[in-house]
């Protein structure tokens, strides 16, 4: 089997090199500060919910081995047998730890770049611990090389931390939507807790010391922790702030703001009751004033349903139902996988290079800030067709930097070969803060409607920095002109 040292790049290993040996022009202070930035880095490089750039390359997979919940929250509505929504809690099937572990091989064969197995539910992962950790036993001997990350609402995390470490689980998410219980009591109406249904300010009460307990825990466990948020208007919005605040005392890596899907067919209390969600807008002024606090926030979640396979904006969980995974053969090769995951490394670097070629010398003042929207299969690149989009990734350049900050879901555009007039409106309304439209290619006739809104058109197939920063240039010579 080659090495994975053999696979690293030069530039790679160089990097690691100083980072191992603190060899660099800073005092000694710095050094130890590069070396700890060095070894976090490492510790995400490949994990596409804790890395923006890593989820422009590597997958993910979630496997549905936790049904059970132990609090019901009130954007909550499990599903087990549907295939129609994307959202967190739904799932087409539920799988025994065995099936999941075999599933995991076979996908792990078939997609080399899927580096994450994580544990999202449909319900709680740790309110039916036993078969959560029986699946990361089998994973974690079968496939030593995925990294194995759990998401949870925090009641009873306090009891597991130790046998989370013992497993080698690096990740852990917790929701926390509230760090003031009576705020918690509109968003969750009862947790069960030592045997008991325990309801209103109490249960959040109790949630609430568990859930700051645990993020305690984490840190003293050296265990990497990102915490979700929901961000309800009218209810928690305004608090969401404070939540950030409080996590970062507490030693949160990264904070999660993720806008509250609501919709009546989804069968929630906040769908069934016309709860709105936050518009774009809203939800990225709070994810700035958040990020202001020097706190990591993550703007690229999916909200992915917890049988999510593929990179983050893609779902592929059709593609390997029980029906067909189980009858594949697992072609589960480390070397392999090791070699692909070598071409990704590559690919980045090269990427970061460009980006990095492409920085002014210094940083230009009073430079505007504008938005574009950009079609992407991912890998760095500007290259999907308009038509093709699911979704839209969302970039904030000025003269210093092209920065994402963000995606927007549209319906296809070309879903039976033809455009849709209803659906093409839609797309034009969800990104109509936009200056530009980046793509690889686009028919004539949604592009001529796209300008008369505002929005430029710029086809290419390159680096999302270099045609977002082609553009900046242009669009500042229009507005001088």
């Amino acid at each position: 089997m080659t090495p994975p040292s053999a696979l690293l790049t030069s530039t790679v290993r160089e990097k690691v090199s100083k980072a191992k040996s603190g060899s660099c022009n800073c005092s000694s202070s710095s050094s130890a500060t590069t070396e700890l930035d060095a070894k976090i880095q490492e510790r995400i490089a490949k994990h596409p919910c804790y890395s923006e750039d890593a989820h422009h390359h590597y997958a993910r997979m979630h496997v549905a081995v936790a049904p059970a919940c132990n609090i019901q929250c009130n954007y909550c509505n499990r599903k087990y047998d549907c295939a129609n929504e994307s959202r967190p809690g739904v799932v087409s099937e539920l799988l025994t730890p065995e099936e999941a572990a075999h599933k995991v091989l076979v996908i792990g064969g078939k997609i080399p770049q899927m580096t994450v197995l994580g544990i999202a539910g449909p319900g709680d992962p740790l309110a039916d611990p036993e078969k959560t950790f029986r699946t990361f036993e089998l994973i974690a001997k079968e496939a030593p090389d995925i990294k194995l990350c759990l998401s949870t609402n925090g009641l009873m995390l306090p009891e597991y931390v130790d046998r989370i470490k013992a497993l080698n689980i690096d990740h852990v998410t917790i929701t926390i939507n509230m760090v003031d219980p009576e705020i918690g009591a509109k968003i969750y109406p009862w947790i069960r807790w030592q045997r008991k249904r325990i309801t209103g300010i109490e249960a959040s009460r109790i949630l609430h010391q568990r859930q700051m307990e645990s993020l305690d825990l984490l840190k003293k466990a050296d265990i990497l922790c990102k915490v979700n948020s929901v961000m309800i208007p009218g209810i928690n919005d305004q608090h969401l702030s404070e939540v950030n605040r409080v996590i970062r005392e507490k030693g949160a890596f990264l904070h999660n703001i993720m806008p509250l899907i609501s919709a009546p067919e989804h069968g929630t209390y906040f769908g069934l009751n016309g709860q709105r969600g936050p518009t774009p807008k809203e939800l990225k002024a709070l994810q700035d004033e958040c990020a202001d606090s020097n706190m990591k926030m993550m703007r690229h979640c999916r909200q992915c349903r917890a049988d999510a396979v593929g990179l983050l904006g893609e779902d592929r969980s059709l593609e390997f139902t029980k029906d067909k995974f189980m009858d594949m053969e697992p072609e589960y090769n480390l070397t392999v996988r090791q070699v692909v995951q070598a071409g990704i490394e590559q690919k980045q670097e090269a990427l970061k290079e460009k980006k990095n070629q492409l920085k002014p010398v210094a940083k230009v003042v009073n430079s505007p800030k504008i938005l574009i929207a950009v079609a992407t299969k991912g890998g760095g690149l500007v290259n999907q067709h308009f038509g093709h989009a699911k979704e839209f990734q969302i970039y904030e350049v000025d003269a210093n930097e092209v920065k994402f900050v963000g995606h927007r879901r549209v319906d296809h555009y070309c879903q039976t070969g033809y455009g849709e007039e209803a659906t093409l409106e839609h797309i034009i309304a969800t990104i109509s803060d936009c200056k530009a439209v980046l793509t690889s290619k686009i028919g004539h006739c949604p592009q001529g409607e796209l300008q008369k809104a505002g929005l430029e058109v710029v086809q290419a197939y390159d680096a999302i920095d270099t045609v977002a920063r082609g553009f900046y240039s242009q669009y500042l010579q229009t507005q001088v002109a």
